[in-house]
């Protein structure tokens, strides 16, 4: 079987799951009846200060506003936000108990590790989804030229390192992707967080790294690092010199992979609950909280609901899930 009819099957296969996923929103709106009657449980399977942690405290301020009922975040963190989604997932779909987590978790885990004690096609309900923005690639200031062909240059005559925020990343995808499209012997180097990794990057102990854009702006501005590549389909607003993969001759569609933060229910979640929520965190869009979130992190958009999250799940999901396959990781 070929990689495209791989890609092909799961493309089928993630679509049926996000169909699965997906609430069936036919039909008279439903009254959400006495929800909430007491405090809703906003389970976050990472750290305080990331970008899923406060997309979550965000959601929670503008939603406890709104319903009068307190709206509490709850760090659950550790094994790639596994123990968080099993949480959730084995919780009572009563609209009280709510993941947020990340691509990774939704994805890549199947892959990275042996066992995963939830199944995301069948234990969880989509409610909104945030882009994680633009994962800018950047090189050190010790790489002579300011694009991906000054990349490519270093790497075909000198040992390159290239960070990663943990195996399974996009920026682990990239830089395997890279040494196959253009004959490189990158060599990845995985962190725990973008801190460690960006402090590497701007010492010089890697040659390259890719994340998010708020995560490189210090290095970018301290002039450490260089912005080369984009992975998407047009340039970002806020890196508006920096082409893309694709302009640069890296076509691959690994090279249009996106990451997103996300909140999900446990199946089950009566629907009216689950409209409500997508609908309150789509309006947080109208509010200067949220736009100042936005232009902070380097995002091109706010808060989506549910039918976009659903579209992601069905056209990106296979992607993700064969791009970590084809790294060959030996689950953990």
């Amino acid at each position: 079987m070929s990689g495209s009819d791989r890609i092909g099957r799961r493309g089928v296969l993630a679509g049926a799951a996000a169909t699965a996923m997906s609430p069936a929103f036919g039909g008279a709106r439903a009254d959400t009846g006495d929800w909430p009657s007491k405090p809703v449980k906003f389970v976050c399977g990472y750290a305080a200060g990331g970008l899923t942690d406060l997309f979550a405290r965000i959601a929670a301020e503008q939603l406890a506003a709104r319903y009068k009922q307190p709206f509490v975040v709850e760090n659950k963190t550790g094994a790639g936000s596994i123990i968080a989604a099993d949480f959730v997932a084995k919780s009572a779909p009563d609209g009280y108990t709510i993941l947020f987590t990340n691509s990774t978790a939704m994805f890549q885990n199947q892959v990275i590790f042996k066992s995963v004690p939830y199944d995301t096609a069948k234990d969880f309900t989509p409610i909104a989804m945030l882009s994680a923005g633009k994962v800018p690639l950047c090189i050190h200031k010790s790489v002579p030229g300011n694009d991906l062909a000054a990349l490519v240059a270093y790497a075909k005559k000198n040992k390159t390192s290239f960070g990663t925020t943990g195996i399974g990343s996009l920026a682990h995808v990239f830089c395997m992707k890279l040494n196959d499209t253009f004959g490189l012997a990158m060599e990845p180097v995985h962190y725990r967080g973008e801190a460690p990794m960006w402090a590497d990057l701007s010492s010089g102990v890697t040659q390259a790294a890719c994340s998010t854009l708020q995560g490189a702006t210090p290095a970018i501005q301290a002039g450490n690092a260089t912005p080369v590549a984009v992975p998407t389909k047009t340039r970002s607003r806020r890196l508006p010199n920096v082409a893309t993969f694709a302009e640069q001759g890296a076509t691959h569609p690994y090279f249009l992979l996106e990451s997103m933060v996300c909140c999900v229910a446990p199946t089950g979640t009566p629907r009216p609950i689950v409209e409500a929520l997508s609908a309150g965190m789509v309006e947080m869009n109208r509010t200067p909280r949220l736009e100042q979130f936005v232009d902070q992190f380097g995002l091109d958009q706010g808060a989506q609901g549910w039918q976009d999250f659903a579209a992601f799940i069905r056209d990106m999901g296979p992607l993700l899930t064969a791009a970590v396959k084809e790294l060959n990781i030996t689950p953990q």
